[in-house]
């Protein structure tokens, strides 16, 4: 199998519990409180190693909650490479109405960044990376690391002979559409394609077209459409559609990260991109049956793939 690199320069300590009913300006007693490591890329290798596969997860970490980060992933068995991040690790939490079962998620900001802190960064996934590997980046960029620091970060994943997989959203999904600093695999959900093509992109159709005419900036470029699905337009002309299976909802809290993880795990082994889309679409269809942050589970994502169905566009 392909090594596995997950960057992940602004995690969170991901805290989920629920109340009775949400109303403003009275004292709200929550329940029971659970606590996961957190951010776009610790999730999918979590995803990875839940659906059994293997990962090195490079996370920013600092502080106390930090801390608390980094065992949570290491209890679970997942190999991390330790950045040590300026301020302490950022929290979120998430909040179940037990009366409407509606959500309620807040994130809080990370630590600032400074130049010399993006510097060593740079110079961590330079020695991490692996060649003939895949380094996936996925969810935010912490306080102070600009957008300007994706085409150094990209050709360092190049130098070092891997693929870059890219999930994130606003200029940095502009700046990664950008013919000539786009990673391997570019994905983004609706709504930040909908941004992106300033277009209501109604029809799987009208997606198709969106996400071919990207395939000048990255050779594979995916838009999630919900419950629909997601399409996968591919630089030799292709296209694909791979449906969501139809699953009771839990929570929808890492679905998008689960299918990174099971894209990329099945691209690690050898699957070709629309058999990757398919597994990666089961592991997000798995992911929102379970409660909280707990993402997918093995048994429930391989029981799905036929479920999901993949249709040539």
């Amino acid at each position: 199998m392909r090594p596995i690199l997950t960057l992940t320069p602004n995690p969170a300590l991901d805290l989920s519990t629920s109340v009775d009913g949400v109303r403003p300006g009275v004292k709200l007693r929550c329940g029971a409180t659970t606590e996961e490591p957190g951010g776009g890329g610790v999730n999918v290798s979590r995803a990875v190693h839940q659906l059994g596969g293997s990962s090195e997860a490079l996370v920013a970490l600092g502080g106390g909650t930090g801390d608390r980060l980094e065992k949570g992933l290491r209890d679970r068995g997942l190999e991390v490479i330790r950045f040590a991040a300026p301020g302490d690790t950022r929290q979120s939490i998430a909040v179940t109405d037990g009366q409407t079962g509606e959500q309620y998620r807040f994130s809080l900001p990370g630590p600032d960044w400074f130049d010399g802190d993006v510097t060593r960064f740079l110079e961590a996934i330079e020695m991490a990376v692996k060649p003939d590997g895949i380094a996936v980046l996925s969810g935010s960029l912490p306080p102070g690391m600009g957008v300007d620091v994706l085409p150094p970060l990209a050709a360092v994943v190049a130098a070092g002979g891997a693929e870059l997989v890219v999930d994130t959203s606003g200029e940095a999904l502009r700046l990664l559409a950008t013919p000539g600093i786009g990673p391997a695999v570019l994905r983004m959900d609706h709504a930040e394609a909908r941004f992106l093509s300033g277009t209501q992109l109604a029809s799987i159709e009208e997606v198709r077209v969106f996400a071919a005419s990207l395939t000048s900036a990255s050779a594979c470029v995916i838009v999630a459409i919900g419950a629909r699905g997601s399409v996968m337009a591919l630089a030799d002309g292709s296209a694909w559609h791979a449906g969501g299976a139809d699953v009771p909802v839990a929570s929808k809290v890492g679905a998008g990260d689960s299918f990174v993880g099971g894209f990329v795990l099945a691209r690690a082994r050898g699957q070709a991109p629309e058999k990757a889309l398919q597994f990666g679409m089961a592991a997000a269809s798995a992911a929102v049956m379970t409660e909280g942050t707990e993402l997918c589970r093995r048994d429930d994502t391989e029981r799905l793939v036929s479920a999901c169905l993949l249709t040539a566009l």
